[in-house]
């Protein structure tokens, strides 16, 4: 089910209070990029952050930041974006990795084993993202932030990493969970069977 919404008022306190993600929203128009969401784990776990009490950068790497660009799928462009908006934002301590999800298709199979088809845009990509709490993106909507969120906020409010099952493997789930599970102990990680 495709869902572009407001931002459960929790969750857009949590991302307009996070010292990483706050100023990418309010520098957007310098991102200058089609179709452009700070996606996954700059969103989910921004939010657990603020659920535990933790530092708003506590387990966080880098800000996933993804486009949608089908008329340019060249490597050099996709690699030009990111130091543009990584130089734009380098005091905030953070890499914001930039991906344009028309061109993920060209390098996946190498990355993981196995192909899959293009996307036919960002949306479609997101529906693809491992968890169903983490396949979430947010973007500026004039004053307001808006959501896509195929599998809705329940599990994102409610604490729950369950498996999108639609492309990733049982052990992508399992690298990442393990990974998460020491940073966020409220979270309820759910097994690939459940």
């Amino acid at each position: 089910m495709l869902m572009i919404a407001p931002l459960p008022p929790i969750v857009e306190t949590a991302l307009r209070e996070s010292p990483v993600v706050s100023p990418v929203f309010v520098d957007w128009s310098e991102l200058a990029l089609p179709n452009c969401w700070i996606v996954a784990g700059a969103v989910f776990q921004t939010f657990w952050n603020s659920v535990h009490g933790f530092s708003p950068l506590h387990g966080i790497s880098d800000i996933d930041l993804i486009y949608f660009d089908p008329d340019d799928l060249t490597e050099a462009t996709e690699n030009d974006n990111s130091m543009r908006i990584n130089s734009h934002f380098r005091d905030l301590g953070v890499r914001l990795d930039v991906k344009n999800e028309a061109r993920v298709h060209l390098w996946y199979e190498g990355r993981f084993g196995y192909a899959i088809k293009p996307y036919a845009s960002a949306e479609a990509a997101m529906e693809t993202f491992p968890t169903t709490a983490g396949a979430i993106g947010v973007r500026p909507a004039g004053q307001e932030l808006e959501a896509f969120v195929p599998f809705g906020f329940d599990d994102l409010l409610n604490l729950v990493i369950r498996p999108n099952k639609r492309q990733i493997t049982r052990s992508i789930y399992t690298d990442k969970v393990a990974r998460w599970k020491p940073h966020w102990p409220q979270v309820d990680f759910l097994d690939w069977d459940d």
